[in-house]
């Protein structure tokens, strides 16, 4: 189920500009580089960022996304016929023999829902060659990253393109375990109109992690510090097991 502000068009509409530098993807790049990647399958791939770089490297790339409107405009984009896009999750995918599958950013939390998340862990199995890795990142839960998601600190005005000024900022609702709730407001200064979309983030241990990715065939292969976030995310890299 996506958050509102990747599936209502007038809010999925101002992702790319919200986000701003996605700096955060380079060590991505790097690491299908690294990895020799040439089939990649980029899970929760939202309006297409990640995946389009990846395509203009040649890769082949399998983009999918459970957010109709995101992906309307990942498909709009120069280049987007490049990326075969999939609308749906990473649950019930085709056999892709993919080299690499990658969450980045918020996905990995994002999947909230325990049951959602080892669908999300088996499927990426089943759509990776042998041998093929999983890559993914999550923020440290020691960190406590969400008491900084007040208006205060998160307030942000931002001219995007062909919409104008934009008003934003986030607010947490509930703390329930390792469930983070927050409520990201949008003021619209061209007609005044102030949308809202509420978001579920799951911040998992180490450990949680760690054991999920054994019990669903993976063998972990190292732990990264985040280029970007240092000391606050650890990005998991596994390998697929067995035939």
């Amino acid at each position: 189920m996506a958050d509102e502000c990747f599936g209502r068009p007038r809010l999925a509409a101002l992702y790319d500009a919200l986000e701003g530098d996605r700096g955060d993807l380079d060590a991505y790049l790097r690491m299908a580089e690294e990895l020799g990647a040439r089939r990649v399958l980029d899970i929760g791939c939202g309006t297409g960022v990640f995946a389009l770089l990846l395509a203009d490297r040649g890769i082949e790339v399998v983009g999918v996304e459970p957010a109709g409107a995101s992906l309307d405009l990942a498909r709009g984009k120069p280049g987007g016929a490049r990326v075969h896009w999939i609308e749906g999750d990473a649950t019930a995918l085709p056999p892709l023999d993919a080299d690499l599958a990658t969450m980045t950013a918020n996905v990995a939390q994002a999947i909230a829902d325990p049951d959602a998340w080892h669908g999300t862990l088996r499927g990426a199995r089943a759509a990776l060659r042998p041998g093929g890795r999983l890559v993914f990142e999550t923020r440290d839960p020691a960190r406590r990253a969400w008491e900084s998601w007040t208006r205060q600190e998160s307030y942000r005005r931002t001219d995007v393109p062909g919409v104008g000024t934009v008003e934003s900022w986030h607010r947490v609702t509930d703390v329930d375990g390792a469930l983070v709730t927050f409520r990201t407001t949008y003021v619209f200064a061209v007609d005044g109109a102030v949308l809202t979309s509420d978001s579920t983030l799951r911040f998992r241990e180490r450990r949680e992690v760690e054991a999920d990715l054994a019990r669903h065939g993976y063998e972990l292969e190292e732990v990264r510090d985040a280029p970007d976030r240092p000391g606050r995310e650890l990005v998991f890299v596994a390998r697929r097991l067995g035939a």
